[in-house]
């Protein structure tokens, strides 16, 4: 019995050490660089989708590629031209990093385009950057196919449409990253900023001052193409399609105003209109003037152009007990008062100021926003800590959309008013039917 003992204990000893071998030779394995288990650095970088390819969706993608943790291999979009000048970017942008050209079979046009790309294996992650009207049908397909996405803001143009993002979002949740584009809530000087005045540094808020003053977005003519192709071409003018100008552009700053208070506003009252733009450029205003009323009685004033000649500015100021801050897109960006701090400025002396950018290419302030946004998104692929944006990005939509409704009515709207909205925005465009 001894004897028999001590050779199972032997027998256990040697399975014991086998076991460890095994575990460390497995561990070992496990933090080996990708690149060097599956070969080469393009076959370990995540691979991305691109589904619109204007403006602002190329520069999201480029940012991806740049953070060396992703590569550009499909791209999907209603016009070959749109597609033709992606591939020409993203090839000639990737060759330098030892990637592959985009594969034909992996180009896709026309108004499936966003059903390909949902259905190919042969991407990780997908960018949502085609007309906000669409965002909730393009979100659902591509999250049924299995992708993480980075979805361009807003989430939504009507309240129908965020409330299904919200739901689109659960079904995400835990199983894949779903970011929305608000960039600023990762640039270094907001977050260190919002983090002071959560810390105190203002003391009580009592009020808030924003604003979003921008010129005029130019679009070309399009004189060949029908006026429906001319509305999706140019859908920054286009209401429905865009969400008006609250929406889709002035949604960066009430974005921030709900992170610093750490909420919704709760009515807002609203005046707006046209005056300023070209008359036949679409249907969107050029200008809101709003106030946001906020919990703990703060309210907060708001005020946007889409005409302005000469000048921008885009920022948010906080009053407190204590101090006042200062968050603008470039200049002094800090808190002025009992804990006073201000970001370094990272303008150089004598530089000329930036031209505003409607792509969202910053540098000052936001020099480095789009740069640690997609880091963080592709990080939270490739760590498992995946991201779940939804509901905040719907949240953010939704303020927006209740300051629009009360300038188009003309009297206070309240949250509980905006979040019964049934109301669902229709372009009444066939994509079949361009011409």
């Amino acid at each position: 019995m001894a004897s028999d003992s001590k050779r199972a204990n032997s027998s256990n000893e040697l399975d014991r050490r086998k076991f460890i071998g095994v575990a460390a030779a497995t561990a070992g394995a496990m933090l080996i660089k990708p690149e060097l288990v599956r070969g080469t650095a393009a076959n370990s970088a995540i691979r991305a989708g691109l589904l619109g390819c204007g403006g602002r969706g190329t520069e999201d993608a480029s940012n991806l590629v740049d953070t060396g943790g992703a590569r550009v291999v499909a791209l999907a979009d209603m016009f070959q031209d749109q597609l033709d000048n992606a591939r020409k970017h993203f090839d000639e942008m990737q060759q330098g990093k030892g990637y592959a050209a985009i594969d034909t079979s992996q180009i896709f046009v026309g108004p499936s385009a966003f059903k390909q790309m949902a259905a190919s294996k042969e991407v990780d992650a997908v960018v949502i950057a085609t007309p906000p009207y669409y965002h909730p049908q393009h979100l659902e397909a591509i999250v049924a196919g299995g992708k993480h996405v980075y979805l361009e803001k807003p989430v939504a143009v009507d309240v129908p449409g965020a409330l299904k993002v919200i739901e689109i979002g659960k079904r995400a949740e835990g199983k894949l990253s779903l970011d929305v584009g608000f960039q600023i809530r990762d640039c270094p000087p907001f977050v260190e900023l919002v983090k002071r005045i959560h810390n105190g540094a203002l003391g009580n808020i009592v009020c808030g001052e924003a604003h979003y003053l921008t010129g005029y977005i130019d679009r070309p003519a399009w004189p060949n193409a029908s006026p429906v192709e001319k509305r999706l071409r140019n859908w920054v003018y286009d209401r429905v399609l865009s969400g008006d100008i609250i929406v889709e552009q002035n949604i960066h700053v009430i974005d921030i105003c709900n992170w610093v208070l750490k909420n919704h506003p709760l009515k807002a009252s609203a005046t707006g209109g046209r005056l300023g733009r070209p008359a036949n450029d679409g249907d969107v205003y050029g200008n809101y003037n709003v106030i946001f009323h906020y919990s703990d009685n703060v309210d907060v004033t708001f005020s946007s152009t889409q005409f302005a000649k000469g000048w921008w500015d885009v920022t948010e100021r906080f009053f407190g007990t204590k101090g006042t801050s200062q968050s603008p897109y470039t200049g002094p960006l800090g808190i002025w008062g009992d804990e006073a701090w201000q970001a370094p400025q990272t303008l150089k002396p004598g530089a000329e100021p930036q031209a505003f950018s409607v792509t969202g290419n910053f540098t000052s302030n936001l020099e480095f926003a789009d740069r640690e946004k997609k880091k963080a998104f592709v990080e939270s692929i490739t760590s498992g800590n995946f991201h779940n944006q939804a509901a905040k990005g719907s949240e953010s939509a939704l303020s927006c959309m209740m300051a629009r409704t009360a300038a188009y009515k003309g009297h206070e709207v309240t949250w509980e008013e905006t979040m019964k909205s049934t109301e669902v925005w229709d372009p009444k465009i066939d994509l079949n039917k361009l011409r």
